[in-house]
Parts: structure tokens; C-alpha cells; sequence
């Protein structure tokens, strides 16, 4: 690894000596030409002199939203310097989404195996993305879900046998549209009638023929129990 310039953004003391001795004993290679404890500090040391490297964490003075303030405004006025997150902030998980799509290199929580020689290489070298094993743990739980529960709604569609004017029926009936607001989308060639019809038809797959007197939320409801609805993916198609 080439010599590197670095500032640290870092508002506990404690744990700003401890990331400053990281660098001395493991990145020898990094040139630390200030630290910060404040954002105001921070900008003073950019006007002083650019690094080639920011390792910022999020929380500062008690706000969560700085850092990713912080982040944004260097990717605006600093494109070529690189942005890696060291924070404590374990459980805000939509503060991650937020400093990546602000253009953070990478995240690394303060747990673990904390911030490695190979963590900054990488982000020296130009990667994207660079976590340490305790994020990257909860990016692939998630994954995992996600990843099953798109399976489970592919398997409930072939064993109810739903095909794309069904869930397009449903999903409009969630969103509270009635059989005549349908029959006039675009995409759905049918009437009223042959609505009601599919929507008959509907009852009887969904709830296995025990149940006769089933209304539009009632079946709506079991489509989401059965994971046909997908909530996170609730749309209305262009009328």
C-alpha cells in the first residue's frame, strides 16, 4: 500500500486514541494530518489541506444525522476522496442506506474484528461496498429473508395457481379499488362481471372450497397470508 493522507472524524476521545494507535500499528502506511471532533473542526482541516482518505463516524455531538451531512457535501466538493464509515451505530440500519446513498465507500462497525489493514486497502484501491464480517452478517440475514420470501410467493402462486390478471386483480383490490375502477385499467381486459366471476373463483382456490360468503377484504386478507401480496411491493399499475 502506497503512503496515503487520512483525517479521522471521531467525537469520543477514547475511542479517537484508539483508532489513531489502529493506524500506527497496523496502517503504518497512512499519514494521519488531523483529527476531528465536530464537524466545524472537520471542515477547517479540508480547507487546510485535502486527504486522500475520511474516516468519519456517523454520530457526532449527540446527532446521527451528520455524518451523512458530512459525506454527501465531501461527495460533492471532494469526489476523489475516498469515505469509509467507522461508527458504533449497530441497530440504525436505515443510517447504513442513508451514508451509502450519500457515497460512503464502505461501512465498518465499531464490533468485531474493527477496522483492518485489508478494510482500507480495499477502499484505497477503489472498492465499493467495504464491510467488516459483523455488517456483512446482517446484509446476508436479510438477504436470506428476502431471498425466501420471494420463494415462498413463487410457490403459493403455482400451488393456487395465480396467474398475472389474478394478482393484478388482488393487488388493486388492496388498494381499496372496486371492480369498476379495475375493469377500466388498461391491463385488465375484463368486465364487472366476469370480475365478480374471477373473484368467485378466487375464493374457492384461496380458501380451499370451505368458505362461501367471502368479501374483497376478507380475500385480500388470506392472499397476504398466503404470501401471494407482496406489502413491500404494493402498486397500482398506470391507469
Amino acid at each position: 500500500m502506497d503512503k496515503f493522507k487520512v483525517i479521522i472524524v471521531e467525537d469520543v476521545k477514547l475511542e479517537l486514541k484508539g483508532t489513531e494507535e489502529i493506524f500506527r500499528n497496523e496502517i503504518p502506511q497512512a499519514d494521519i494530518i488531523g483529527t476531528a471532533m465536530n464537524e466545524a473542526d472537520f471542515w477547517k482541516l479540508m480547507n487546510q489541506d485535502v486527504p486522500d482518505l475520511v474516516l468519519l463516524d456517523l454520530g457526532l455531538g449527540g446527532s446521527t444525522t451528520i455524518g451523512v451531512d458530512i459525506c454527501r457535501r465531501l461527495r460533492k466538493q471532494y469526489a476523489g476522496v475516498h469515505v469509509l464509515i467507522f461508527t458504533g451505530e449497530t441497530l440504525n440500519e436505515k443510517l447504513w442506506v442513508d451514508v451509502l446513498d450519500a457515497g460512503a465507500d464502505g461501512i465498518i462497525l465499531k464490533t468485531g474484528e474493527l477496522l483492518t489493514k485489508g478494510d482500507v486497502q480495499s477502499v484505497m484501491d477503489g472498492k465499493r461496498m467495504v464491510f467488516n464480517q459483523p455488517i456483512l452478517a446482517k446484509i446476508l440475514q436479510r438477504f436470506r429473508q428476502s431471498v425466501l420470501m420471494e420463494s415462498r410467493r413463487q410457490e403459493a402462486l403455482v400451488d393456487y395457481d395465480i396467474d398475472e390478471y389474478d394478482e393484478r386483480f388482488l393487488r388493486h383490490l388492496a388498494l381499496g379499488y372496486t371492480k369498476d375502477m379495475i375493469a377500466q385499467l388498461r391491463g385488465m381486459p375484463f368486465g364487472v362481471k366476469s370480475l365478480e366471476k374471477r373473484q368467485n373463483d378466487l375464493v374457492a382456490r384461496l380458501f380451499g372450497g370451505t368458505e362461501r360468503s367471502v368479501n374483497a377484504t376478507r380475500l385480500v386478507t388470506r392472499a397476504f397470508q398466503l404470501r401471494i401480496l407482496d406489502i413491500d411491493n404494493l402498486e397500482a399499475d398506470d391507469d
